[in-house]
């Protein structure tokens, strides 16, 4: 098996969660969440499966980043289409958005920091060992309390500071490689 094949698997399972969201009925909702939580712990299998083989490659890396940042996109943006029409204030649909926008935007922007001496989002936002990935793993369980209005109301101002942070970050890291020239 191939560390790229754990990557699709974790795109495939992460959109099928994000699309089960969007529909909001009770019993796709257990399922959805089971199915994200899988989708999660193969996002941290992928990269540790390939670092175990010696299977890392540029290609993965960036495949990697890809599938995570449309799936966890489309997971708030499926999140927010699937609340009622009355969740935050008849916003949450455009919220869910506000929110998958920043995190894509992240992605590709820590996507382009590669270039600027930045490995990954470790080095972006590492805060005494927290990968900024580690709090996916509280999604599920904030889902399962039915806490949806204070979970997108948060990802979205955290999604929009990550995005700031990591532009300026980018910015730096660029005239610091352009002036080494």
């Amino acid at each position: 098996m191939h560390p790229n094949f754990l990557t699709t698997l974790r795109f495939l399972t992460g959109m099928f969660s994000a699309f089960l969201f969007s529909i909001d009925n009770f019993y796709w909702r257990w399922e959805a969440i089971l199915i994200l939580t899988i989708s999660l712990l193969l996002d941290r299998a992928d990269g540790e499966f390939a670092r175990q083989t010696g299977r890392t490659s540029k290609f993965g890396h960036k495949y990697d980043l890809v599938a995570d940042g449309v799936s966890n996109a489309a997971l708030f943006a499926g999140i927010g289409y699937g609340m009622p029409s009355n969740s935050l204030g008849g916003y949450a649909m455009e919220v869910g958005m506000a929110a998958g926008i920043a995190i894509l935007g992240t992605e590709f922007l820590v996507m382009r920091a590669h270039d600027t001496g930045i490995k990954n989002t470790k080095d972006i936002g590492n805060f005494y060992g927290f990968d900024p990935d580690d709090g996916m793993f509280l999604v599920p369980v904030v889902l399962a309390f039915h806490w949806e209005n204070a979970l997108l109301i948060i990802t979205v101002i955290g999604a929009i500071i990550s995005l700031l942070v990591t532009l300026v970050m980018v910015v730096r890291g660029s005239k610091n490689s352009a002036g080494k020239l």
